[in-house]
């Protein structure tokens, strides 16, 4: 049987829709709708009883939760891909660079600036909950920059670990946060990728090149 991705379009499942299509997989895409509680559902507790996104249904019938473990599990099953180092220090960094983008960037800072009510019960509350969430996005950015600064990618090509930056750049852009010189020139590098482009496009974010296509068009 193939592998069932269960995902939903603009999250965090979307870096590791990229690294599927980067790979090549067939696999049967499911749609998470976080809004309607679909994570909450019986049948996809029974795959995943931590109600969370993406999970990976693999061949055998096993589920992978959580971005890092999918996709280090992806990367190191397919090596001739690339999308790990090839020394222990350089595959250290990627590692240390992916769990800072899903567990600092996106767990402390975009969580509280998209679900700022479930840290607090008030509109007053849920507004410094949020501009904290804000700090703590510039702040990683920053380190990011330096991380960076003088490289395309995190480690030499494209991995794991700039899949897991993708997406928090992407969320940056769509809610105006600007990025530094460096992680701006690492998101638009990604967004030239065809496995990038094709994964906006199906997930209905292809407005993404036709702006940028009106913005060359008129310089």
């Amino acid at each position: 049987m193939n592998m069932r991705f269960y995902m939903t379009p603009g999250s965090c499942s979307t870096g590791i829709h990229i690294l599927l299509e980067e790979i090549g997989l067939v696999f049967e895409a499911y749609t998470v709708n976080l809004l309607a509680g679909d994570q909450h559902a019986p049948a996809y507790r029974a795959l995943n009883p931590k109600g969370t996104i993406p999970t990976l249904v693999r061949t055998d019938g096993t589920a992978l939760t959580d971005f890092q473990a999918i996709a280090w599990w992806l990367a190191r099953n397919h090596p001739r891909r690339g999308l790990l180092p090839d020394t222990p220090d350089d595959e250290a960094r990627v590692l240390e660079v992916m769990n800072y983008a899903v567990g600092t960037l996106h767990a402390q800072g975009f969580a509280r600036i998209f679900t700022a009510d479930t840290f607090a019960p008030d509109a007053a509350g849920q507004e410094e909950v949020a501009a904290r969430g804000r700090r703590i996005v510039e702040q990683g950015f920053t380190l990011i920059e330096a991380l960076l600064a003088g490289h395309e990618y995190v480690v030499g090509r494209f991995g794991i670990a700039d899949a897991a930056l993708f997406y928090n750049e992407f969320w940056a852009d769509r809610i105006g946060i600007p990025l530094p010189y460096h992680c701006r020139a690492h998101y638009q590098r990604l967004l030239e990728r065809p496995a990038v482009r094709q994964v906006l496009v199906e997930e209905g974010y292809g407005s993404i090149y036709r702006e940028q296509e009106r913005v060359d068009a008129i310089a």
